[in-house]
């Protein structure tokens, strides 16, 4: 008997393309911060790409994605500050400290423990520079394995806490024992804990029911794009939607060069200068080119990370 093979359709190739600059992806529920950044990467044929802090699946928010010479400079916005909306949900706290786990215990939630004058204290509580110990489901590492590998296997292991800043804590609502937060905080921190922190606190319990990332640094929810929105767009407006790469370089002091000096300085060499000693320095050449960052020490300006002359070549091409 004659077996019929079936004619899979070919698979189209995608041409990728040399791409500079950062898009701000409102990402979606229930996708890892690396499938968002390839989704985004293919969609703009970009060559490459990384994005400036894993925000987990339950998470939604702004997620810069870098591509080209801007991942240059992504681990600057990793100690960005960074604004959260969150929900926490009391009387319940589950095995993962949020929505995605099981719940593990409940607990009755009374007035006494939704007063207003508790909540304040709340707040006060823990606002400023606090510890916290990091959850089981983070992706630090103990012995080179990831903790939350270890959870799967239901084992916990003694944490260390960490020193973070919690810069505002603000409680936005409380309806049907659901307490909704802003919390502006300092890398390293891990919303859920604090969710967790404040129910202990409370007496009730509870875990994040939400959490959704409204800034990291300069980069606002509000100038962010979602997938379905980039997805209908055409080819050419998905590369306008690029940012320059200095974006990455917003806070640090401007340094511009004559032509000479600029081919010097992105050999490596370093340059004299009269500018202040200063450790974060954002490099121009001619044409409002940007170089690359540098730090000034002893009236010299030395070179910290470069952009390539291919790189420049390539910015230089797609802006004309």
């Amino acid at each position: 008997m004659l077996s019929i093979k079936e004619e899979r359709p070919a698979r189209v190739k995608i041409v990728r393309r040399p791409l500079h600059g950062v898009l701000l992806l409102d990402k979606p529920l229930h996708l890892s911060s690396n499938d968002a950044l390839q989704k985004v990467k293919w969609l703009l044929r970009g060559e490459k790409a990384g994005h400036t802090g894993t925000l987990d699946p339950l998470a939604t928010g702004v997620l810069p994605i870098c591509f080209g010479a801007a991942t240059k400079f992504s681990h600057i916005h990793l100690d960005a500050v960074k604004t959260y909306e969150a929900t926490l949900k009391l009387g319940q706290k589950t095995s993962t400290g949020d929505a995605e786990g099981d719940v593990i215990e409940a607990r009755e939630v009374t007035s006494v423990m939704t007063a207003q004058a508790l909540l304040d204290e709340a707040c006060a509580r823990f606002t400023g520079a606090i510890s916290q110990i990091p959850p089981m489901t983070s992706a630090l590492k103990k012995d080179g394995k990831p903790l939350y590998e270890l959870a799967r296997q239901g084992l916990e292991v003694e944490r260390a806490a960490r020193a973070i800043v919690i810069h505002k804590l603000v409680i936005t609502k409380l309806d049907d024992q659901r307490l909704g937060l802003v919390v502006t905080c300092s890398k390293g921190t891990y919303i859920r804990t604090l969710g967790e922190d404040i129910g202990e606190f409370l007496g009730c319990g509870g875990h994040l029911s939400s959490l959704r990332r409204m800034a990291t640094g300069d980069f606002e929810i509000g100038k962010a794009i979602t997938l379905p929105a980039l997805e209908a767009l055409s080819d050419e407006a998905r590369g306008a939607l690029l940012l320059p790469v200095d974006v990455m370089l917003s806070q640090y002091q401007r340094v511009d060069l004559d032509s000479d000096n600029a081919g010097r300085f992105l050999s490596g060499v370093r340059r004299r200068t009269e500018v202040k000693d200063n450790e974060f320095v954002k490099v121009y050449g001619p044409g409002d080119q940007l170089l690359g960052s540098a730090h000034i020490k002893a009236e010299e300006l030395i070179p910290t990370r470069l952009l390539s002359p291919l790189d420049i070549a390539q910015i230089q091409s797609f802006n004309a």
